[in-house]
């Protein structure tokens, strides 16, 4: 029991603040609750399309593996599956009707999956590893979600850049999950050394995409 509250308990702050931000019109907790689940439930995909892509490791060496594994494997299967559930359920959804809830919605299926993964990695390593991944892996997934959210948001709300922002709100969060990733596989200490400075960047990134549609947010003066 203390090891799921323990797992649980970084998960559950972040989309607390993650929904206390939405200050203007907060999302339905139904609605919420279902994308969260939607998110938990692309642990199974994932599994198995992880689990299948990595036979094909023994094509690479090196750095080259290192890189498969963390933009292929893990980055690719992991966003593609968070990227679909968010589609599937969100994207013609009524209650989906201004840029800060994209946001929202976003980080809601991408910590469903994050509150599986770390209930598994706190079983599996015990709880010295809920305190690390409470710094690290859990508020990274979140900002993969904001990064997901903030271009999903712009593909609904700026026609003229649909296209670019629909794809740009899957590559995105790829591209900083697969460095996250590869930073962590390769334990390069040349790599290792960039780990901080690219958590910070992470952070501030994160934080200013929330500010930015939150201040945007057509119910501000109404």
């Amino acid at each position: 029991m203390n090891l799921i509250l323990l797992a649980s308990a970084p998960v559950i702050i972040i989309l607390v603040y993650v929904y206390i931000r939405d200050k203007y019109e907060r999302e339905p907790l139904g609605l919420l609750l279902k994308v969260l689940l939607a998110g938990a439930l692309t642990t199974i995909p994932i599994l198995l399309v992880e689990t299948w892509l990595s036979k094909f490791i023994v094509y690479f060496s090196g750095l080259q593996a290192t890189a498969y594994n963390a933009f292929v494997v893990a980055a690719f299967t992991e966003e593609f599956f968070k990227f679909a559930a968010l589609y599937y359920i969100i994207w013609r959804h009524k209650e989906f009707d201004e840029k800060y809830d994209g946001i929202v919605y976003a980080v809601f299926v991408s910590l469903g999956f994050a509150l599986v993964e770390n209930i598994m990695y706190v079983f599996q390593y015990g709880h010295e590893v809920a305190y690390t991944r409470a710094l690290t892996a859990v508020p990274v997934h979140a900002i993969l979600g904001i990064t997901m959210g903030y271009y999903f948001s712009l593909a609904k709300f700026f026609k003229k850049r649909r296209t670019i922002n629909f794809v740009t709100a899957l590559l995105m969060p790829i591209l900083l999950h697969g460095i996250y990733d590869f930073i962590l596989m390769s334990q390069h200490q040349m790599y290792l050394l960039i780990f901080i400075p690219f958590l910070f960047y992470l952070w501030r990134s994160g934080f200013k995409k929330m500010k930015e549609l939150s201040d945007d947010s057509r119910w501000k003066f109404k």
